[in-house]
């Protein structure tokens, strides 16, 4: 698995078990993200994501997300999104024949 970093956090609200994410890469839900900063450094399934308190599926670079956190963050910890090699394969390359 390959980690790219594709936010920061922005904000945590601690009687939510909350965090909001300044988005620098696409994310989904049910991607796996990787906080670290710290003493903090854990992995979680994004199960749900809020923008502006609606829930959404997916948010792209810039957007600004809320997500529940299993962990205690503060702001400026980072945020990874594991990726797997598979889906990072070059695109195969085919031959014409006339």
């Amino acid at each position: 698995m390959v980690k790219k970093e594709i936010g920061e956090i922005s904000n945590y609200f601690e009687h939510h078990h909350a965090a909001a994410i300044k988005l620098k890469s696409a994310l989904k839900v049910g991607d796996i993200i990787h906080i670290k900063g710290g003493e903090n450094d854990f992995e979680q399934t994004v199960e749900s994501m809020q923008i502006n308190h609606k829930s959404v599926e997916s948010a792209k670079k810039g957007d600004e997300v809320g997500i529940l956190i299993k962990e205690k963050v503060r702001k400026g910890y980072n945020v990874f999104k594991k990726q797997d090699n598979a889906l990072r394969a070059t695109p195969l390359r085919q031959s014409l024949h006339f």
